[in-house]
């Protein structure tokens, strides 16, 4: 008879506190045990399971993980690693997990180090939230609240071996009414705290990671003027780079026919005020301030953001892969919404930046705006064709510019197939805590969800 079980490999020793990686193995079992032996090894296997139940219960009561209120991820994926064989696997590796071949055999099962890798990055935008100040009555809303020293410390994350050198801000480019001076002071903010730029300074982290990593990390929609630049959701050109236009030219297609970009999430990473730079600037300033200061070292350009800032993301590593062609630049998105259309695509591939999306498929924020006919849209001087839909409705479409596309790969994942969460609704299904929920979970497309994976949930 063949015994199926779940055990730990190796099982932690009583001094050390690791994350738990349950995998199956297979026992064979004698029908009739025919020496004590035989009997040891069925009670050592019992013991075994015992064990490593009693461990993962531990997983999320214990407080290593710190509260199973807060999206906070265990510590062993946002602490500095104290695994010579994980540091040795990922130093090595790390233009791999960062998308250099597209995370081909990687997603489907889902690779160990890529989940940390995931939520390490989701943990990164869980700060960029907790640092924001919601409250409107606040002298400080719409503000980050912590000083860069201690933002992560503050954030209940004090050991990401990374240090913060940027607070970043986004600028609506809606101009308001002039009614609008008479309502509170939080409905017409026109410029907030949205992010901030990190740098890896800790040397066995930057030997974990085999380079030194930069992150940009985005929260999502908080203000009123964001709220109105999510439904300016027609396209408008991207300012196209020299070199790509000279190629456009050259195949006989005019400037206007480039890359489109989502307007409002184009306005709230361009716009500017006299006492604020553009998002833009201020992330183009950072970067090369970085580059300048750490000239020679093994770098990387990592961004990742929800909702919102997951279009920023995906828009900032265009643009930073345009200002800085030699750095490797990789979005982790959560839940993000579309942002261009097929050239914008197009251009994406083009230029190298890598673009990995986490999509809940029950999250309707991921299925808007505009419209996807098909995967294998052709771009060329005359427009986007699109095979077996109808020619008129393609052309009512593009005339209203809203034809987008999904750029990079896709990570899909389903509410449905988690054990832990009874509320699937719209907002739940868009929550961060949720993507990291099951990321946490997934395995596979066969096995879709492992038991012992209900971190990051509210109670």
């Amino acid at each position: 008879m063949r015994l199926t079980i779940k055990t730990p490999h190796p099982l932690p020793s009583t001094q050390t506190y690791t994350l738990l990686k349950p995998r199956c193995i297979t026992v064979t079992q004698p029908s009739k045990p025919t020496t004590t032996n035989n009997v040891h090894l069925s009670s050592d296997t019992r013991q075994a399971a015992l064990h490593l139940e009693k461990m993962i219960n531990f997983e999320y009561h214990n407080n290593i993980f710190p509260s199973v209120q807060s999206l906070s991820p265990p510590s062993s994926l946002i602490s500095l690693s104290s695994s010579g064989q994980k540091a040795e696997k990922l130093g090595k590796r790390w233009k791999e997990y960062q998308g250099m071949n597209n995370w081909d055999g990687l997603l489907d099962p889902l690779d160990d180090n890529l989940r940390g890798e995931i939520l390490r990055y989701g943990h990164f935008v869980e700060a960029a939230y907790k640092s924001f100040e919601f409250d409107p009555s606040s002298p400080n809303y719409a503000n980050c609240r912590f000083p860069k020293s201690t933002l992560f410390e503050r954030c209940g994350s004090p050991n990401t071996g990374y240090k913060v050198t940027k607070h970043l801000r986004a600028t609506s480019g809606i101009r308001l009414p002039s009614w609008v001076d008479k309502a509170p002071s939080w409905v017409a903010t026109q410029s907030s705290y949205v992010g901030y730029v990190a740098v890896c300074d800790n040397k066995e982290e930057i030997k974990r990671l085999g380079r030194r990593d930069i992150v940009v990390a985005y929260r999502g929609t908080t203000t009123c003027l964001e709220w109105l630049e999510n439904f300016r959701a027609t396209l408008t050109n991207l300012p196209m780079p020299c070199s790509t236009k000279r190629a456009f030219e050259k195949n006989g297609v005019k400037d206007e026919s480039g890359a489109m970009a989502e307007s409002g999430f184009l306005s709230l990473y361009t716009s500017s005020l006299p006492a604020n730079l553009s998002l833009q600037e201020m992330i183009r300033q950072e970067v090369s301030r970085i580059l300048r200061t750490y000239k020679g070292e093994p770098l990387s350009l990592t961004v990742t953001g929800h909702s919102l800032g997951a279009a920023l993301a995906t828009l900032t590593a265009y643009d930073a892969k345009t200002a800085f062609p030699r750095l490797p630049v990789t979005v982790i998105s959560f839940g993000g919404p579309r942002v261009g259309d097929p050239r914008f695509r197009l251009q994406l591939e083009r230029q190298g930046t890598k673009v990995l999306r986490i999509v809940n498929s029950d999250d309707v924020i991921t299925k808007v705006p505009g419209f996807v006919f098909d995967d294998d849209d052709v771009v060329d001087g005359r427009g986007v064709h699109v095979a077996g839909f109808p020619s008129w409705i393609q052309k009512r479409v593009e005339e209203a510019q809203w034809v987008y596309a999904e750029v990079g790969r896709e990570l899909r994942l389903c509410s449905r197939d988690s054990p832990y969460l009874g509320n699937r609704n719209v907002a739940t299904c868009h929550e961060l805590n949720t993507y990291l929920h099951l990321v946490d979970g997934f395995v596979s497309s066969a096995c879709p969800f492992r038991a012992s994976a209900k971190r990051f949930l509210r109670r």
